[in-house]
């Protein structure tokens, strides 16, 4: 049974992917707006974060939201932190691959997260000591030991345009014997796939927070390991990167990013 908070979550993101859904026949008349360079952002953001937020506000008044369009509303121990639309970029030329991402933090640690992809209907959820669920159903993260005949998901972030040539010579290192890359736009749908086995590993620098919390959790309950580019597994939401897998593969992803120098460059 699922804890009361992630009820409110999940019925947060629901109604968020109907507002979603309900513009996509709309893109060419949506007002969207640069946050920064190669940053986008839609009316749509707006509307489905208004959503989230007041259905986790009715539920739950005390604690705080720190939310992508709107900031930090409140304080108090326990965050919800929320994407509305991960995945702008794909949602406003029609691509189908985009999500809502909501967590509640607590001391810097997500202990509950949602994912949902609207279009897909499909609903990851977890929570701390509980394990992670796609539709009801328990997920573990693949089983690969070696990157050798793996599938990798990255991304480039537009705040990440400076370190793009370490990126790259990461990706050829990882490609001596990987399969292949996918990058999907959308962090957060990253994430989950991992943590349900479609893909063996990921890492991405310049994330955010509202990028990650709620994927995390879903990896770590999924069996899975989350650490930065240095190996650190603690503290992740505010620190800028992410590498994920099994705890093997992680371990093994986390170095090839180090002897390849990315890491480096990413400090």
């Amino acid at each position: 049974m699922q804890k009361p908070v992630v009820n409110v979550m999940v019925k947060a993101a629901r109604q968020a992917g109907t507002v979603i859904l309900r513009h996509m026949s709309k893109l060419d008349s949506l007002n969207v707006v640069e946050k920064n360079r190669m940053d986008f952002a839609s009316e749509v953001d707006a509307l489905a974060e208004k959503e989230i937020v007041k259905e986790l506000r009715r539920a739950y008044p005390d604690f705080a939201i720190l939310a992508e369009e709107s900031g930090a509303m409140g304080k108090g121990r326990q965050t919800f932190v929320v994407d509305p639309l991960d995945g702008t970029s794909n949602f406003l030329r029609g691509m189908p691959h985009f999500c809502i991402s909501i967590a509640l933090v607590e001391n810097g640690e997500p202990t509950d997260g949602v994912v949902f992809d609207p279009l897909r209907n499909e609903l990851f959820t977890a929570s701390k000591g509980a394990g992670a669920v796609l539709n009801d159903k328990k997920i573990r993260v693949s089983d690969r030991k070696d990157l050798a005949g793996s599938l990798l998901i990255t991304g480039f972030p537009p705040r990440e345009r400076a370190r793009i040539a370490p990126q790259f010579e990461a990706l050829r290192s990882l490609m001596v014997e990987a399969e292949d890359f996918r990058r999907t736009g959308s962090a957060a749908l990253d994430l989950a796939y991992i943590a349900c086995g479609r893909a063996d590993g990921y890492f991405e620098a310049g994330i955010k927070a509202w990028d990650i919390a709620a994927g995390v959790l879903l990896v770590r309950e999924a069996g899975g390991r989350v650490c930065d580019f240095r190996g650190r597994g603690e503290k992740l939401l505010d620190g800028g990167q992410i590498v994920a897998g099994n705890v093997k593969f992680c371990d093994a992803l986390q170095k090839s990013l180090v002897q390849s120098g990315y890491a480096n460059a990413c400090e």
